[in-house]
Parts: structure tokens; C-alpha cells; sequence
């Protein structure tokens, strides 16, 4: 959480620098001395209800003593609300609040605790002189409570403001008050959450059988990427990797010949690292962007508009529908899709590889991620020159990792068998391309595949060309865990424990 304890005026300011513009109506709610529900009710043109979520009588904790001021212990009523138009039941304001019970008369508190009437009609009904001391103005990522209160997505950015009402010079009532960042704004916004993807390998580098690539993977919940979009007059992109989601963009754009926008990239994780990041920048640049305008254009021709699928279908399938991939690859040859062994980023103009099977991955099982603090894996020209170096591969390994996938690693996917899934995916990292990858990996890559498996994982593995490290697991993670922040306790290195996403990128509007 980012706090400012200035004046509002100051406070909004900051935020303004920290998040960008603000809309005047959030300006308003975020520094209004008076009453919130009498706003909204102006600016939405609609009653505004208050829904109860939570109501408790509960002893003080230190932070809510000192706030209030009254000493720890003492009973305090605990209310969470909604302020949500009456008609349509919209979400508008989300608001925590702490009432010193010692300071209410019997009528105040027989309203405050029992009925679903706003503070400020409660203040008015019992004729309660007060002011409102606004004491900070925040922004939060998204928890929970928001994501059920709002629809909006996990760590999307909230705008939040805490003030007290005082009356007599004593605290009555402690107020936190949030709403999204991307409501009561003057344009229409799209906000649009990726996952991000495993790469287990690629299928056919011989080429012999008349087509290449081809590719299994597995669309991941976390990490993820969260962008936002509005229209501008030009076109221009803030945020970590913004350059990648403009030049993403620039192409759509000049494709059909679209207006401007400011894309903001909110959350994401480092490109270059086995997850795929690139090509789920890209295609969510595109996608705002054809949303903005009204253009329907699918996932798949964005994918190729800016260059990306040109050899493993797998990142463009997650985007679009998520879950356990297998993509068919390319035609192969004279006159054919592909001539010439390459990575995506050396294949524009070409479509991404169809989906030849997809099916839900087991919830059940967990997935943990090592990222160690290595050089990121190949890309690029070095990336291009491995291709044309280790390719074609021998066709009796390709002959084998078909087997493997379509005999073992797919069925076991089916019939949730992690044991023989986990044995074809340990396989998978000694043959095909997947050998030449690991090949090339710092010593440390090593080390944590065999660590995570020997500390109970069914299968350790490279995703892409790494330096990502992934093991699969149903049960507990710890001893995993573990044995991997020991494995790069030399280099350093982040590990994140998630589950696959059996659905495709989450894409919402508002305004």
C-alpha cells in the first residue's frame, strides 16, 4: 500500500504521479469533507442503498484503540458495507468502519447496528453536529473482498481514502472508503488480466514428416500480467515493458488503422524467463486496442499481426482459452508456411500453430515455480542461431517424445494421473529440442530440477528455454520449497507456488 498524509488537494496530487490522471468525480470522492452517499447519488443519477456485509460488536485492537482513541479492549462496532446504486445493485464504494460503542446514543446505535442506513442519514436523522477529518489517501492492489464487491481483478489497482468523523473533538466514527481505480472515470477503460504460460517442449524438428514445430504446454494463473487502456489522442504506453506493449500496438494499430491510446501496464513478471511474457503483452496491447475501437479481431490474428506464434502455438492458445495445450505446428517445406528451422521471433507474417488438443489440468495439482537470478534464457538472434545450429533433430527422438506425449503425458492428463504424467515429463527433458535447451542452462538449472524432485515432486522441468525451473506436485509444497531456495541459494531467486488457468485471458470495461 502507497499512504499520503497531506492535504487532499496534496494528497490527490501524488497519487496522480505515482498511478497517473484522475477523473474529477474520483478527485471528488477521495477528497470531499461532506457526505459520500449524496454525491454518488448526484453522479450516478440513482438512489444509492447501503448493503451490510459484515456487522459485529468486537474489543478494540492497539491500531483501532489509538485511531479511535480509547484504550485496547473496549467494544467497538465493526461494519463493512457496500454503497451500490438501489436499482441496478451496482458496486460503488466498498467502506470499513469503527464506532467506540461508549460513544453512541441508544437511537445512533440502535441504526448503526441494525439497519442498512448510510452514516451520513444516520448523522442527519439524530441531528449529530460533526466534521469529517480526512487523515490519508492510499492506493492498494485489489484483496478479495474488492474482487468479490467490484468484479474487478486480483491486484487491480484500488483508490482508497480514511477519515474520521469528529464530534465534540473526539473520533465518533474511523472510516476506509476504496473503489477501483478504473470506475467514475470520464472514458471508457478496458483492463485486461493474462495469464502466463509453462512451455514443456517442442514436438518435431526434423521436418522429415512435412511439418515442424509443434508444442505442448500449460496456461498458468500466476504470474500474470494486468493492463489497462483508454483512448488518447496519440499513442503511447507506461509501465514495466511498455515498449514491448507499444511496439504490439503500433502494428495492430497501422493494421486497421485505429486512433490512439495510453496503455498502463500494472503488474507483470520479467520477460525472457521461459513464462512467455512477450507474447502476452503483445497480444493484450492488441486486444485494448481493437476493443477501444470496436474492432472484433481474434487472438489468433492479433498473434500474427505482431510476430508472435510463428512457432509454438502454445502462449497464443493460453491467451485465448487456457488450460493443458498441445499445438499441430507448421506445414513444412517449398511453398509451405515454414522453410527453415526458426523461433517466432524470426517468423512474422506467420499464423500461430492451430490447437490440436486442450483439456482442463487438474486444479488439484500444484505448481511451483523457481525463477533463479541467471541470465535470462535465449532470445532473439542468439535464440535464432541455436535453431539453425542444433536443427534438424534425430527423428528417432522425435519418434520417442511423440510417443511420450501422446501415449503417456495426454492420457495421464485426462485420467489425473500425476504419477505417469510427472514420468513423461521427466522424460521429456532428455530428448528433442528440450535436451538442447537444458544443454545450454547454468548449473544451477540443474540442481534445482533434480533437488525439487528428490524432495517429493513427481517432475521437475525446464519451461521454454528458461532459466524457469517447474515441479508438479498434489500434495504438500514445503519440502519442495525448500529444496529449491537451497538449490539457488548461490545465485538467488524467486519462487511462486500456483495452478494452472483453465480458461484464457480476463478481460473487463469500465467507466
Amino acid at each position: 500500500m502507497v499512504q499520503f498524509h497531506l492535504s487532499p488537494a496534496a494528497n490527490i496530487s501524488r497519487l496522480e504521479k505515482s498511478l497517473g490522471r484522475l477523473g474529477p468525480v474520483q478527485k471528488m470522492l477521495l477528497g470531499t469533507d461532506g457526505s459520500v452517499t449524496g454525491l454518488l447519488e448526484v453522479v450516478t443519477n440513482s438512489p444509492v442503498e447501503v448493503k451490510t456485509l459484515v456487522q459485529k460488536v468486537m474489543p478494540a485492537d492497539e491500531a483501532v484503540a489509538s485511531d479511535l482513541e480509547i484504550k485496547p479492549g473496549e467494544e467497538v462496532n465493526f461494519r463493512v458495507v457496500l454503497l451500490q446504486k438501489r436499482d441496478s445493485q451496482e458496486a460503488l464504494i466498498y467502506a470499513v468502519s469503527h464506532t467506540p460503542i461508549c460513544r453512541l446514543e441508544a437511537g445512533f446505535k440502535d441504526d448503526l447496528t441494525r439497519a442498512d442506513i448510510p452514516i451520513g442519514v444516520i448523522l442527519k436523522k439524530h441531528s449529530i453536529e460533526s466534521r469529517r477529518e480526512i487523515t490519508s489517501t492510499s492506493f492498494v492492489p485489489a484483496g478479495d473482498e474488492h474482487c468479490r464487491a467490484f468484479g474487478v481483478f486480483p491486484r487491480e489497482v484500488m483508490l482508497s481514502r480514511s477519515y474520521k468523523i469528529i464530534r465534540q473533538g473526539r473520533p465518533l466514527i474511523s472510516i476506509k472508503e476504496s473503489f477501483p481505480y478504473n470506475s467514475f472515470r470520464e472514458r471508457e477503460r478496458v483492463i485486461i488480466q493474462t495469464p502466463s504460460r509453462l512451455h514443456l517442449t517442442l514436438t518435431d524438428l526434423t521436418g522429415s514428416s512435412g511439418r515442424v514445430d509443434g508444442g505442448v504446454g500449460i496456461s498458468l494463473d500466476e504470474p500474470n500480467i494486468l493492463l489497462e487502456a483508454e483512448k488518447s489522442e496519440e499513442l503511447t504506453a507506461a509501465g514495466v515493458n511498455a515498449d514491448r506493449a507499444l511496439s504490439a500496438a503500433k502494428a495492430v494499430q497501422k493494421h486497421l488503422n485505429l486512433g490512439g491510446a495510453h496503455i498502463t501496464l500494472r503488474g507483470g513478471y520479467k520477460l525472457h524467463v521461459g513464462l512467455g511474457g512477450g507474447t502476452q503483452i503483445g497480444i493484450a496491447a492488441g486486444k485494448a486496442l481493437c476493443q477501444l475501437y470496436g474492432r472484433p479481431l481474434s487472438v489468433r490474428e492479433i498473434a500474427r499481426i505482431i510476430s508472435r506464434g510463428g512457432t509454438s502455438g502454445i502462449g497464443t492458445a493460453a491467451f485465448e482459452m487456457g488450460g493443458f495445450l498441445v499445438d499441430g505446428g507448421h506445414s513444412f517445406g517449398p511453398g509451405r508456411e515454414k522453410m527453415s528451422f526458426s523461433p517466432s521471433s524470426a517468423c512474422g507474417g506467420i499464423r500461430p500453430a492451430p490447437v490440436i488438443a486442450r483439456h482442463d489440468f487438474p486444479r488439484a495439482w500444484k505448481i511451483i515455480l523457481a525463477l533463479p537470478e541467471v541470465a535470462a534464457g535465449s532470445h532473439g538472434s542468439r535464440e535464432a542461431d541455436i535453431f539453425r545450429q542444433y536443427c534438424p533433430l534425430p527423428e528417432a527422438e522425435v519418434h520417442e517424445l511423440c510417443y511420450q506425449i501422446l501415449v503417456r503425458l495426454m492420457p495421464a492428463v485426462v485420467e489425473e494421473s500425476l504419477d505417469d504424467f510427472g514420468a513423461a515429463v521427466n522424460r521429456l527433458q532428455d530428448i528433442g529440442f528440450k535436451r538442447v535447451e537444458l544443454m545450454l542452462q547454468h548449473p544451477v538449472v540443474h540442481r534445482l530440477m533434480g533437488e525439487m524432485r528428490q524432495a517429493g515432486a513427481a517432475c521437475a522441468g525446464l519451461s521454454s528455454f528458461g532459466p524457469a525451473v517447474y515441479a508438479i506436485t498434489d500434495g504438500g509444497c514445503r519440502d519442495i520449497e525448500a529444496a529449491a531456495r537451497e538449490a539457488m541459494s548461490g545465485v538467488g531467486g524467486d519462487i511462486l507456488i500456483t495452478h494452472a488457468r483453465n480458461e484464457g485471458a480476463r478481460l473487463r470495461t469500465a467507466c
